[in-house]
């Protein structure tokens, strides 16, 4: 599904991200994790759009996404949260679902000033859309609420809803359990076990919460200093000393 080949870039001549090199395959649920400072949102703002690498190659499905910007990746099948969570907070849980229906449906200004029979055709559309996709969250009877209203868990929750909107083959998730307690991480985990089974879904993400990490991702890619340190499977590389010495410190193993 993704396949990163010798992904690099600098700032200020340092070196964020130096030859990354990564695949993943269809339906994988794959991590990647290293210490604050090691190149991972950075690797993930290249491969929406938001940074252009200066070096290297990334293919989406068989399709050279390189350098296109964030709309047109979005439209080749990436969809991505942040670390700090980025919902309209003003507007309603279901309106902020359907911002992400942009890429399925279309109308021109004048037809959502005049509110034409196309708009009230599209817009009836996408509230159904909207609630659908609410309910396989679990989340539609929050539909008319405030999204600022939510619970932390339920605010992430929806802005993995509004990012399966826009009809993603690959879902990017930074840091989904940052601000978490116990058990709004186990329910993630849920979440997005779900998601991945329900969507057939490719998904990557970057996270600190080792034991999230542990329970559901199969593989890892480890950066430090903006170089793979190590790549295998997630209970491999997690009992790797380098791994442990750059990254998880002796006592959390």
């Amino acid at each position: 599904m993704l396949e990163i080949k010798n992904l690099s870039i600098s700032f200020g001549g340092i070196k964020a991200v130096d030859n990354l090199n990564m695949k993943i395959e269809k339906g994988a649920l794959y991590g990647l994790i290293g210490p604050n400072g090691a190149g991972k949102t950075t690797a993930f703002n290249m491969i929406t759009g938001i940074y252009k690498p200066d070096e290297g190659s990334i293919v989406l499905d068989g399709k050279n996404i390189t350098g296109k910007h964030t709309a047109e990746i979005n439209r080749a099948g990436i969809a991505r949260t942040f670390q700090n969570i980025r919902l309209f907070n003003n507007m309603t849980v279901l309106d902020n679902v359907k911002t992400g229906l942009h890429n399925a449906y279309t109308y021109g200004t004048l037809s959502g000033i005049f509110k034409t029979p196309a708009y009230r055709k599209a817009e009836k559309s996408m509230n159904e859309d909207a609630l659908k996709l609410l309910q396989v969250f679990k989340m539609e009877d929050r539909a008319e609420l405030k999204a600022g209203s939510l619970s932390y868990g339920d605010q992430r929750k929806l802005e993995i809803a509004r990012a399966m909107a826009t009809g993603p083959k690959l879902l990017l998730l930074d840091e989904p359990a940052a601000g978490m307690n116990p058990n709004e991480t186990n329910e993630l985990m849920d979440t997005i076990a779900f998601v991945r089974k329900e969507f057939d879904m490719t998904i990557l993400l970057i996270e600190h919460d080792m034991k999230l990490v542990n329970g559901i991702c199969e593989k890892l890619t480890v950066l430090n200093f903006g170089q793979v340190l190590m790549q295998g499977e997630t209970k491999e590389v997690l009992k790797n000393p380098e791994v442990i010495k750059a990254y998880l410190g002796e006592d959390d193993v």
